[in-house]
């Protein structure tokens, strides 16, 4: 089978990795090599994946560090590392997620459709004291900024070919032979710019073998709703309009 290789940044995800992690080793099909990228914790964060991968020796974990932080930085280490190791299909989620437990098997059906980067569907997790009311709102928050994004003047060029697909960070796939051509994530911090858009946009100019694959799900955190509101959240993925002193939040 064509070798998959599943991304997860982390910073300081020491309370919730261990729920992001026995999500993936639930999955339907297990056949992929799990690469942490702990982007310089000063937590037990990389102690625990290890512990977890001796708990689990039949999962294939690797761990590794890059110092530069950044959500973007840290998932393109992971990406060319796992590449250089001879990836050929990528996946990533994000250490504060829960991939539904089709996920990886969901992701190989989409590549073998004849998509080259697989968008999925976000959906807002339900266990994190958040109320009912405000997951409704940021899930239906996120619908709009689907649509609006294929009319944004940033996601605009006549070097296009095709339209505007939301890709979020931590639920999408990409062929390695894509991912290299389009130059990869910016290797940038999230306050200073959303790399998954940027990814997008960049293999936009290359191909139209992309796409949304709803039936790709991923259970991604609340936890900013609960710290900043949900106005302040919806500000914040709007192109920063809110900019807090504290971005990483746990």
């Amino acid at each position: 089978m064509t070798s998959l290789w599943v991304i997860v940044p982390a910073y300081n995800e020491e309370q919730g990795i261990t729920a992001t992690l026995e999500a993936l080793a639930a999955q339907h099909d297990p056949n992929f090599t799990l690469v942490i990228v702990d982007n310089d914790s000063t937590d037990a964060t990389p102690k625990m994946v290890r512990a977890f991968a001796d708990a689990h020796p039949a999962m294939r974990i690797e761990v590794i560090t890059e110092q530069r932080k950044g959500t973007g930085a840290a998932a393109d280490t992971g990406m060319r590392h796992a590449i250089a190791a001879g990836a050929q299909r990528l996946a990533r989620t994000d250490a504060d997620c829960l991939p539904a437990p089709d996920w990886t098997t969901r992701i190989h059906a989409a590549f073998d459709s004849g998509l080259r980067l697989v968008s999925g569907q976000l959906v807002p997790r339900t266990d994190e004291d958040v109320r009912w009311i405000d997951r409704q709102i940021i899930r239906a928050a996120l619908e709009i900024a689907s649509t609006f994004g294929k009319f944004r003047p940033g996601n605009q060029d006549p070097r296009y070919l095709g339209p505007y697909v939301m890709t979020p960070g931590c639920n999408m796939a990409i062929t390695a032979e894509l991912y290299e051509a389009a130059g990869g994530f910016p290797r940038t911090a999230i306050e200073e710019l959303h790399e998954d858009r940027a990814l997008v946009n960049a293999v936009r100019m290359l191909t139209t073998d992309y796409g949304l694959r709803r039936d790709v799900r991923v259970y991604g955190s609340n936890r900013r709703v609960r710290a900043w509101g949900v106005r302040r959240t919806l500000e914040w993925y709007a192109d920063h309009r809110y900019k807090p002193e504290q971005v990483d939040i746990r």
